[in-house]
């Protein structure tokens, strides 16, 4: 039996399956991932990217952190790509289906996905530091070179930056996803970030699918590893009806 052929049938069987996606299934959808060849680091800036990213440099440099964030992080031209949308067709088929993303693209929820856990955040929601005031990303895109609320606040979108802890509440519903399932499917990260690539380990079910174009310290754990495009595996799946 080929991969596919494999893959099918785990679908055909499964009933209530989590996807754990990262940059990997975005850059299809020509977001850049962080860690490839071309990917943020290893672009050459004043500051590297991971410190950019750090509650720290948010803190000190305000106005850095914002040069850095609208230039490389807000792709809001980026459309679903085939895998988004196979994994929002398959939630409609009947399946109970949980989305867990280390990404902050809003892809999932644009191809229609409904049930998402965003670990990370997302560059569509932004609030006040001081009154906690929310905001649209056309404020953090057209307001001042440090975004302000009314109340003279320094606005922050809600993504999850170095030095921070993932909501408590998102470790919880992961985890609960993840502890549920009978099918784990892993697409497009190469699980070296933590607290979220620890989450595996809640997995108890009986398919655990890594999908990622480089090998993973879990490939020996899963029942099926495919080093493909995600977009053109996924695509070749047929949706079957839910028994």
């Amino acid at each position: 039996m080929n991969k596919i052929s494999e893959l099918q049938n785990i679908f055909d069987q499964s009933r209530n399956i989590v996807f754990f996606t990262g940059a990997g299934i975005s850059t299809e959808s020509h977001i850049p991932d962080f860690r490839s060849v071309d990917g943020l680091y290893n672009q050459k800036y004043k500051f590297p990217p991971e410190i950019i990213l750090s509650a720290t440099f948010f803190k000190k440099y305000p106005q850095e952190f914002f040069k850095f964030y609208r230039d490389k992080m807000i792709y809001l031209d980026a459309q679903p790509n085939k895998a988004h949308q196979f994994i929002a067709d398959f939630e409609n088929s009947g399946r109970n289906v949980a989305v867990i993303t280390q990404n902050i693209d809003n892809l999932h929820q644009k191809a229609g996905s409904k049930n998402v856990i965003e670990l990370h955040g997302s560059i569509m929601r932004n609030h006040c530091i001081q009154c906690k005031k929310t905001y649209s990303i056309e404020k953090i895109l057209n307001g001042q070179s440090i975004p302000k609320c009314s109340c003279n606040g320094i606005i922050k979108p809600d993504v999850v930056l170095y030095e921070e802890n993932l909501k408590e509440q998102d470790i919880t519903n992961s985890i609960k996803a993840i502890s549920e399932a009978d099918t784990m499917i892993i697409c497009g990260t190469s699980l070296t970030v933590y607290p979220a690539a620890g989450m595996i380990q809640y997995f108890k079910g009986r398919n655990l699918v890594i999908i990622n174009k480089s090998i993973t310290e879990y490939d020996s754990q899963a029942t099926l590893c495919i080093q493909e495009s995600i977009g053109k595996i996924l695509s070749s799946i047929k949706i079957n009806p839910s028994k």
